[in-house]
């Protein structure tokens, strides 16, 4: 006799059941790091000028940047926002959960330094806080230049869906 379930049926009964059971393994500690580095390479600064329309002169004429404070050309500080933004999926795949999770924001973003052509860009993110109840996490995210230099500083929000 057929069973009167449809094997689609039992698909999505095997896929709610994985999420249920995600859900109550969900436990991120706080302290837990990941990282990305990146090195930003004039490609990558015209690139992202072109797909945001930001073509200000201190990310793309060297000439006129040379005469600035800074001495040379600078990336979009909003690159590192890009690295914090891996960082924040990378941490989701340390915990191998199936249940997905969204970013919901960044607080306190600072850009501190100036991030040149050809700076390699270590991306930190360390969880600070999980509210189990709410399935909320904070975290500490930092983005660095290959000397050491903080160049971008934020607080990441994210959120276990249910």
């Amino acid at each position: 006799r057929r069973s009167p379930c449809s094997a689609r049926d039992r698909r999505l009964y095997e896929l709610i059941t994985k999420w249920s059971d995600s859900m109550a393994a969900i436990e991120p500690n706080v302290g837990d790091t990941v990282s990305f580095s990146k090195t930003i390479t004039e490609t990558d600064v015209y690139l992202f000028a072109g797909i945001t329309g930001d073509f200000y002169e201190l990310h793309m004429n060297r000439v006129y940047a040379e005469s600035a404070p800074m001495g040379k050309q600078i990336a979009h500080g909003v690159i590192a926002m890009g690295l914090a933004s891996t960082v924040a999926t990378n941490i989701m795949k340390k915990y191998d959960y199936w249940v997905p999770a969204v970013l919901y924001g960044y607080d306190k973003v600072r850009f501190i330094k100036p991030i040149f052509f050809g700076d390699t860009l270590p991306a930190h993110q360390t969880v600070s806080e999980f509210d189990a109840a709410t399935n909320k996490m904070v975290s500490k995210v930092e983005v660095f230049n290959q000397r050491g230099d903080i160049v971008l500083a934020a607080q990441c929000l994210q959120k276990f869906m249910e």
